[in-house]
């Protein structure tokens, strides 16, 4: 009996070293670092890092566009305010047909008028050369 348990203890101790040693081997391809598992892993590391500084960038950049498009907006009702204050005070004007009546037009000051006014016609695009 004696004889029968060693011999099962030897065969599970030597399946328990050849177990452990396809494990080292396993665990060793998976923490290689350039190669396995463990290059990826790093790899990746690598790209979260960079990613987090160009989104501290962009998060920087949005909050001064918005900070600055808030000015922007306060600015512009500013001056629709003015420019709401400035039509409402139009309406207060006499109307200009009202107030200032024009002189009768006399022929000379027609003729004033004609002479002053002048046409510039362009040449026929017939005359014209095309550049080729």
């Amino acid at each position: 009996m004696n004889l029968i348990s060693d011999v099962l203890l030897v065969a599970g101790s030597f399946g328990a070293a050849i177990y452990c040693y396809v494990l080292s081997t396993r665990l060793k391809k998976f923490t290689t670092l350039e190669s396995g598992m463990g290059g990826a892993i790093a790899v990746l590391s690598a790209q979260v890092d960079d990613m987090t500084v160009a989104l501290e960038k962009a998060r920087g950049a949005a909050n001064g566009s918005a900070e600055s498009l808030e000015a922007l907006t306060a600015r512009g009702e500013s001056v629709a305010r003015k420019l709401e204050l400035l039509v409402a005070s139009l309406h207060d004007l006499p109307d200009p047909a009202v107030a200032t009546p024009r002189p009768p037009a006399t022929e000379a000051s027609e003729e004033v008028e004609r002479r002053l006014r002048f046409v510039r016609r362009r040449a026929a695009r017939d005359a014209l050369e095309a550049a080729e």
